[in-house]
């Protein structure tokens, strides 16, 4: 597919289905506030203002974020049980209002239920509507859906930390996180709203013709439960690649300062070219989206680790700054590919009816790798391991790991055929 027909092709799906594309893209984009990236911005304020050292203030983080992976399981499954529209309401509010009480706190006990709930509306259950929507109501074009909702990840990435850092210098850490708070109440839930009503909720059933009404797609798909998926053996052999990107992709962000200095590189150098990362990202997830429809998600997703693993072998490698830029290239490309095509791959195996209980025990695995990602990195660095060989190390695992996802997958053409009803 030439780069003239995935544009055309792309512009033509989402003027087919623009309202339901715009939802999962403000959802994506409005988890900014629960997310790593995000809260991390504000870090150095709330060290300052609670007297926490960094290891305090990791383990709070981490505390909060496990919590948050115990709980996915049985919150996330909800969305196959409620209608969208009244789930999605109470998880952004619930969002709006832990940011709101971030700004108000006052105490060094509560920063752990806090995160808790910044984390688990936001990284969590946010961008756990949008991505489980998508797939959910598109068979069709699943992998472009998935692709664009997920851009509202790379575009708060892109310049949201940039905007927090200036208005934290301008007013303060606490009214910049209230006033974000505000304003995303007040903005994303009219709008969501909004896009569901012309979407999903039109007269006259009027949602759209590119085979993405849900009850098309689940009466003509064979759906796993999560108990089925759990007996499954495939299941256990693709969760090693599954959370690689949790695991190593936290842990490298959380450290990429020390990273830097193992590296003799300038900081200001390293994090202004973060920009590197989201291109990256979002070229991916615009670019796998069509692959994975023309060829199955079942197909091209064990190629999503290969660009981490080339990644990881250049901090090893090399030691010249002008190696950060495609070292984050390569990070953002793995980041979008993982984004497009776990979900969808998720959907091909095991069918749309149950996947809110699939995708919120898959969600919850990873936000717990996510959590002990920078302790396990941290403890090799305070063991003396060089970064350098911390990177090949993971090299390794994301080898081993996408060898067990080809050996997983490989049988499955004919129940992926059989599935989508092809």
């Amino acid at each position: 597919m030439n780069n003239q027909q995935g544009s055309s092709g792309y512009l033509k799906f989402i003027a087919e289905n623009p309202h339901l594309l715009a939802f999962g893209f403000a959802l994506t984009f409005a988890s900014s506030l629960g997310q790593t990236f995000f809260i991390g911005s504000f870090g150095p304020s709330i060290l300052k203002e609670f007297e926490l050292s960094h290891t305090a203030w990791g383990s709070i983080y981490m505390t909060g974020t496990i919590m948050s992976a115990l709980c996915l399981p049985f919150t996330g499954q909800l969305i196959d049980r409620f209608p969208l529209k009244i789930y999605t309401i109470i998880v952004v509010s619930g969002l709006c209002i832990s940011g709101l009480f971030i700004s108000f706190n006052s105490s060094f006990w509560l920063l752990i239920p806090i995160i808790f709930c910044l984390r688990h509306t936001g990284q969590g259950l946010t961008s756990h509507v949008a991505i489980t929507t998508m797939a959910r109501h598109f068979s069709k074009g699943r992998g472009k859906a998935v692709a664009l909702a997920s851009l509202g990840y790379a575009f708060g990435e892109s310049f949201l930390p940039l905007i927090v850092v200036i208005a934290i210098g301008v007013f303060g850490w606490r009214t910049t996180y209230g006033i974000t708070s505000i304003l995303l109440g007040i903005g994303i839930i009219p709008l969501i709203l909004w896009l569901l009503r012309k979407s999903l909720l039109g007269p006259q059933g009027n949602t759209n013709n590119n085979n993405v009404i849900e009850k098309i797609s689940i009466s003509t798909t064979k759906s796993w439960t999560r108990r089925e998926m759990l007996s499954d053996w495939r299941f256990y052999l693709v969760l090693p690649a599954v959370v690689a990107p949790s695991f190593i992709g936290t842990a490298l962000f959380f450290h990429h300062l020390t990273l830097a200095e193992a590296k003799n590189w300038s900081a200001v150098w390293f994090t202004g070219s973060y920009w590197i990362y989201a291109v990256g990202s979002m070229t991916a997830s615009l670019t796998f989206g069509p692959v994975i429809d023309r060829m199955t998600a079942i197909k091209s997703v064990p190629f999503f680790l290969m660009p981490k693993i080339c990644a990881l072998i250049i901090i090893w490698a090399f030691n010249d700054p002008i190696w950060a830029w495609p070292y984050l290239l390569l990070l953002g490309l793995n980041v979008g590919m993982t984004y497009t095509g776990l979900t969808a791959l998720w959907a091909e195996l095991y069918g749309p009816k149950h996947l809110g209980a699939i995708r919120s025990l898959i969600v919850a695995i990873t936000v717990l790798a996510s959590a002990l990602g920078p302790p396990v990195m941290g403890f090799m660095i305070d063991t003396d391991i060089s970064m350098g060989n911390i990177c090949i190390i993971f090299a390794i695992y994301c080898v081993i790991a996408t060898i067990f996802i080809f050996v997983g997958l490989r049988s499955t053409e004919t129940s992926v055929k059989r599935h989508l009803g092809s």
